[in-house]
């Protein structure tokens, strides 16, 4: 068999499984054996370029390649649902159907109200052409590439289950709407992957999972597990009138549909599927907060039509979020990166939502004080939406007399350190960041991290794992690691630690603003990091910063002085510094940088970048402006000094700077204002020579289709709508 033979059928075997073990939880092949597929698929993919697929089971892992996301607009609007909590409104909606078919029979379609993100997904001839967020309604992002890397939404279908070939077969064209979540299993180990880091968990699932389907690294969107289900579908050659029977037919194309969905003829029916819900939703492995009704015809949805906001034929009753009531025993405390102190209850085991709760944050000492708790208080807990549990009242009615109240430990758990609280902070602080182990651990962690240092060929558990065995006590420590450290003589473990090491030498060529933010000095985030690289230039001279020198730069305050100041003047933190800059990671900025630094052209000016441009990526540009002195702002003020305009500006943004009276530049306009149009010459040269910017030209088109006849796919290149027939019957959760 030819390559290109076997990757056309290793692509179509790879989609079934995919399918089989992601859709129907029915897998025939074992993981082993699909990863041997799915490397084999990639060296064939590697020795043919030409035959690149952005739909190939390949594509799922995503990339690390930074992406804007295009504005979008909506095929047929993505409208709202009118809602309600209480089941007589149920009734008086069934009444009004009844009402507004004049008597005619209907039946309803009862669906899960999953609570996620909205999307809209697009397919011509069986292939995934674009994925677009609710937005506004009107307008979304276009995440199709973000969307490629849930595992369940199936890229390709089987040419064996079109309308060409079946009669209940998808049609050639067809929107399918549903919702992108985050499952519980995925949101726990996120969330303790971030508690580990000392980064903010967090609140629920659904922010978990629009923070993720938002992510600008395709990459990382595929290591956190998203899922999907469908729920509508669009198009003007459905197999049926019924909605229901439609989901049905989704499911044999190979979507994931809710097996949860029911049809009920009559109101009792009706309500009687939501009291069932209510119980069997807390064993679902994804969050929903109620059911969805519609009228099941689509004939009959057209005729019942809508209000000014909603639709007739469709209501989302939602469930009312589960309070109970269990005993305070104790209050523990746990101390992360950063040395930030998080008070935990402990609690009298209590069935919640459908799971058992235990354990809930208290936050910090403000909350504890603002509920003026006691050991032994009968305390309120819910879930809700929010998938952590939290104390949200106290029964003090049965608050013993003789109960201690719950006091604020004075030092830390797990060195004794005396803890410190800073002015504008909620949070309690060990500062002995040198000596304490959970935060000697997270620095190293932080170290290592994507944004820091890059390290990615070690992990969380690894690291913990060489510090319990005396490997490494802090972050120069990995620097002379060798693999014989790792090893251990077992050379099993050669491949794997030659490239941890590796990982490691790669790493010395960070540049240094990245370096600083990977020293994690407290307060000190990347924006702060970049400030203070540039300004400094070099480590030296960051270290010899006083408190006047760091508050001069725009951004830095005493807080953060502070700490910056209190991290060189640790004796402990000098000598890693000093032996980082023995091992060669770079201190300094390279010395074109230094040069640009110096062309301030834009000192004092305050820019928001708004658009798709064609030269550079809007991170590069706003890379520019501050290198060039000026400042980057999200709106549009009397402050502004001007816009950065590229294609689709935001319409808002447009006009407020009209109305503001605030300059609009054009992407040449502002590459001279820097110094003349070289800029736009190399970038042009650059997506001619297959450089990174000619990569992304061709990532990009290869996500709108195959080619240029392919881009009038949803919508056409200029962002207008394709001229279909417009459907009447269309919402955000229908």
């Amino acid at each position: 068999m030819k390559e290109e033979d076997r990757i056309l059928q290793l692509r179509q075997e790879l989609h079934e499984h995919n399918e089989r073990y992601y859709v129907h939880n029915a897998p025939i092949v074992s993981d082993q054996e699909f990863d041997f597929m799915m490397h084999e698929l990639q060296d064939l993919e590697a020795r043919h370029p030409e035959m690149y697929d952005a739909n190939s089971p390949s594509q799922r892992v995503g990339n690390d390649m930074s992406q804007q996301f295009v504005q979008v607009a909506h095929i047929h609007p993505m409208l709202s649902l009118a809602n309600t909590y209480n089941t007589q409104e149920v009734s008086d909606f069934y009444a009004s159907v009844a009402k507004g078919l004049d008597g005619e029979t209907f039946d309803i379609c009862c669906e899960p109200k999953y609570d996620g993100l909205s999307i809209s997904l697009i397919y011509e001839h069986g292939r995934l052409v674009r994925a677009v967020t609710r937005g506004d309604g009107t307008r979304g992002d276009d995440v199709t590439a973000n969307v490629r890397t849930i595992r369940c939404i199936p890229l390709q279908l089987p040419e064996s289950r079109s309308a060409k070939n079946t009669k209940d077969g998808y049609p050639d064209f067809f929107e399918i709407r549903g919702e992108i979540l985050m499952p519980f299993a995925s949101f726990n180990r996120l969330n303790e992957e971030r508690e580990e880091i000392g980064e903010r968990k967090f609140a629920n699932a659904r922010n978990a999972a629009s923070g993720t389907l938002k992510s600008q690294n395709s990459r990382v969107v595929a290591e956190r597990g998203l899922d999907a289900y469908l729920y509508y579908l669009l198009g003007d050659n459905l197999p049926s009138d019924s909605h229901y029977d439609n989901l049905q037919l989704c499911k044999k194309w190979g979507f994931k549909v809710s097996e949860g969905t029911g049809r009920c003829r009559t109101i009792e029916e009706v309500l009687s599927f939501i009291r069932n819900f209510d119980n069997e939703r807390h064993h679902l492995p994804v969050a929903t907060d109620g059911v969805v009704l519609k009228v099941d015809s689509l004939r009959q949805q057209k005729a019942l039509g809508f209000t000014a906001k909603s639709p007739r034929w469709a209501i989302a009753y939602k469930f009312k979020a589960e309070r109970v009531a269990t005993i305070l025993k104790d209050v523990t405390y746990q101390v992360g990166r950063t040395g930030a102190v998080t008070p935990v209850a402990n609690m009298e085991p209590v069935q919640l939502a459908g799971t058992i709760v235990k354990r809930a944050t208290l936050n910090n000492e403000d909350f504890i004080s603002s509920y003026d708790l006691h050991f032994g208080d009968s305390v309120f807990v819910e879930k809700g939406g929010e998938i952590i549990p939290k104390i949200v009242g106290v029964d003090v009615t049965k608050r013993c007399e003789q109960a201690e109240k719950v006091k604020f430990i004075t030092h830390c758990p797990e060195c004794g350190e005396k803890l410190v609280r800073f002015p504008g902070e909620a949070a309690h602080y060990c500062p002995n960041d040198s000596g304490c182990p959970p935060q000697i651990i997270g620095r190293i962690e932080h170290f290592i991290a994507r944004k820091a240092m890059n390290i990615m060929s070690l992990g969380t558990e690894t690291v913990s794992d060489f510090f319990r065995r005396g490997m490494i006590s802090d972050i120069a420590d990995l620097y002379s690691l060798t693999v014989e450290d790792i090893t251990g003589g077992n050379q099993r473990r050669y491949v794997s630690a030659k490239k941890i090491v590796d990982g490691i030498e790669e790493s010395k060529g960070v540049p240094f603003e990245r370096v600083v933010f990977a020293l994690g000095i407290r307060f000190v985030g990347e924006t702060t990091a970049k400030l203070l690289a540039r300004h400094f230039r070099d480590i030296d001279s960051l270290i010899a910063a006083d408190m006047q020198s760091l508050m001069q730069i725009d951004g830095v305050g005493q807080v953060i002085a502070e700490s910056v100041v209190r991290y060189f003047h640790d004796a402990r933190n000098m000598e890693i510094v000093s032996r980082l800059k023995d091992y060669g990671i770079q201190m300094r900025l390279p010395e074109s940088d230094t040069l640009e630094e110096n062309m301030q052209v834009l000192a004092g000016q305050s820019v928001v970048v708004s658009g798709v441009f064609e030269y550079h990526s809007r991170d590069e540009y706003k890379d520019m402006i501050e290198k060039h002195g000026g400042k980057n702002v999200a709106s549009i003020s009397r402050k502004t000094s001007f816009v950065l305009a590229g294609e689709n500006m935001g319409p808002s943004k447009l006009a407020k700077a009209q109305e503001l009276g605030v300059r609009i530049l054009s992407e040449e306009e502002f590459l001279a204002m820097l110094g003349g149009t070289s800029d736009i010459d190399s970038a042009s040269s650059a997506v001619g020579s297959g450089s990174a910017v000619g990569k992304v030209s061709e990532a990009s088109t290869a996500h709108d289709g195959q080619s240029g006849e392919n881009n009038d796919t949803a919508t056409k290149a200029n962002g207008k709508p394709k001229p279909v027939q417009l459907s009447l019957f269309d919402m955000d959760e229908i």
